[in-house]
């Protein structure tokens, strides 16, 4: 077995960070290099020496414990950016793992810093057997049902531990989570691409998370080929420097970022409050309130059941951020909320729904110059909408435009640009075996409309995800409410990319190579 790990996700130049491994085929290779619009290698050593150490029990709850392998310092000339490092054995057998490095402490190199969405990785990370979702392994082994795998979820999860490959390193054609083409008649749903992963081997727990060849890597390949330049920061950073964003013009998140911590959302928070500008290139936002411990070592997400697995006063339970107990529903900072919209083009979720939004107010400032005009349809032949979306409840004003209805944190100033519909999951007894089936609607009705009835559950397998923003104290909000808008500026639609410019451009972000 070849596998390692670092002490910490993010480091500053001139810090060093513990590389951990194991290897039965020593010695080992070690490369390090900065991806982006390109790869540039920064570091090479032959001739690593790795022990060859057992997995222990609950590596995933507890870690790998494995000793360190080598100390890496980091260079002063290392650019803020996302660090692929791949360790080789004597095979040519490859592992990777990765390293943020942050910009120089006190300095800056861009007016915006992106947050990669490493809560997110770290919930889906299920190295070692379990990860925040189910136990993986089990269910893989193709021993354990679903239902009883999903049961075996682990809210403890260690980050002293490898990432699987298909999340940490996939391959360059990993299929989007999206259903490229709309279902035919009588055809069976489906959901991405089987044949590839069958043929990989993946869970279906690889897809959501991750830099390399997925949303983050997409939107860094564009937005240095476009000049713009950014720093490069953790979740876990927003929540141990408090005011690491003072300073910035912009935060952009462009990853599935699905899980905030408390310190992470405050900081967001106050940024924009204090004339900040929060951009969001996604979908599935600040859904789940999550929790750090052990410094950093120890990641607390219960999910569904985070009143009920540990003793702590509510208010530092881990569970959905729009729950009452908390009073903190994420579309206050957001402006829009996954459990107002859903997943689109996946499974029988809206199968064969428009793959992009169709536009209402084509006077927003954000479509200056993009050609388009009321009524048209945004990133429908992408499909720019796909796997999961944020929306709102809406209502039509007399100009026939919709008008946001303020609810469970959707502020009333916010500005719709266009809407699309999703669903909240599969419902069961329509003639398909679900393959996405809806997760707890009564825990969402219950925070939605304050019961759970039958006819509570039914409204929330409706809903729609809502391109828009809005202004917050004395900055402003943008949020797409799709994964998928990164796949937009991958594929060059010139819609999608003018719109981009426009929100960069408004939020200030630094542009020092633009082209000619």
């Amino acid at each position: 077995m070849l596998a390692c790990y670092t002490d910490r996700l993010s480091v500053r130049p001139g810090e060093r960070f513990a590389l951990h491994a194991t290897a039965a085929r020593g010695p080992c290779r070690l490369s390090m290099a900065r991806v982006g619009m390109d790869r540039r290698e920064v570091l090479a050593l032959e001739g690593v020496i790795v022990g060859d150490h057992p997995v222990p029990p609950h590596a995933d709850r507890d870690g790998c414990g494995w000793p360190v392998a080598l100390e890496v310092e980091v260079g002063g000339d290392w650019a803020s950016g996302y660090y692929d490092i791949v360790l080789t054995d004597a095979d040519g057998e490859e592992a990777h793992h990765f390293v943020c490095v942050k910009p120089p402490l006190g300095e800056r190199r861009s007016s915006a810093v992106m947050v990669l969405s490493t809560n997110t990785y770290q919930s889906y990370n299920y190295w070692g057997g379990a990860n925040a979702y189910a136990n993986v392994a089990e269910l893989m082994s193709g021993e354990t049902p679903f239902d009883q795998a999903m049961d075996e979820a682990i809210g403890v999860l260690s980050t002293q531990r490898p990432f699987p490959p298909l999340i940490v390193a996939p391959p360059a054609d990993v299929p989007r989570l999206v259903n490229l083409r709309k279902r035919g008649y009588r055809e069976r749903p489906w959901a991405s691409d089987y044949a590839w992963m069958s043929k990989h081997k993946a869970s279906p727990y690889d897809g959501s998370a991750g830099f390399l060849h997925k949303w983050e890597h997409v939107f860094v390949a564009w937005a240095e080929a476009e000049g713009y330049v950014l720093d490069f920061a953790t979740d876990y950073d927003l929540e141990v420097e408090p005011n690491f964003l003072d300073g910035y013009e912009a935060v952009l998140f462009v990853g599935h970022s699905e899980y905030w911590s408390v310190g992470e959302r405050d900081q967001v928070e106050r940024f924009v409050d204090a004339g900040g500008r929060a951009a969001i290139l996604s979908g599935n936002t600040c859904f789940w309130k999550v929790r750090w411990e052990n410094d950093g070592k120890t990641y607390v997400c219960h999910k569904w059941r985070g009143f009920e697995a540990e003793d702590v006063p509510p208010e530092q339970a881990t569970h959905l951020w729009s729950h009452p107990a908390f009073g903190k529903p994420e579309a206050e900072i957001t402006g829009l909320s996954f459990v107002f919209a859903g997943y689109h083009r996946l499974g029988l979720c809206v199968a064969r729904g428009q793959g992009g939004f169709t536009v209402y107010d084509d006077r927003h400032w954000a479509l200056e110059g993009s050609d388009l005009f009321y009524g048209d349809l945004l990133g429908g032949d992408l499909p720019l909408i796909g796997y999961e979306s944020d929306g709102c409840r809406f209502q039509f004003g007399d100009d026939g435009l919709p008008r946001a209805t303020p609810a469970l944190g959707v502020p009333a100033n916010l500005e719709i640009i266009g809407i699309a519909p999703c669903a909240f999951g599969e419902e069961a007894g329509r003639g398909y075996n679900p393959i996405i089936p809806p997760e707890k609607l009564d825990v969402i009705a219950d925070v939605m409309f304050g019961e759970s009835s039958p006819e509570a559950q039914a409204k929330v397998l409706r809903g729609h995800a809502v391109l828009a923003s809005f202004k917050r104290g004395a900055g402003e909000v943008f949020n797409s409410g799709t994964t998928e808008w990164a796949h937009g500026l991958g594929a060059r639609d010139p819609f999608v990319e003018t719109i981009t410019h426009n929100v960069l451009r408004r939020f200030g972000v630094s542009r020092p190579g633009a082209p000619a």
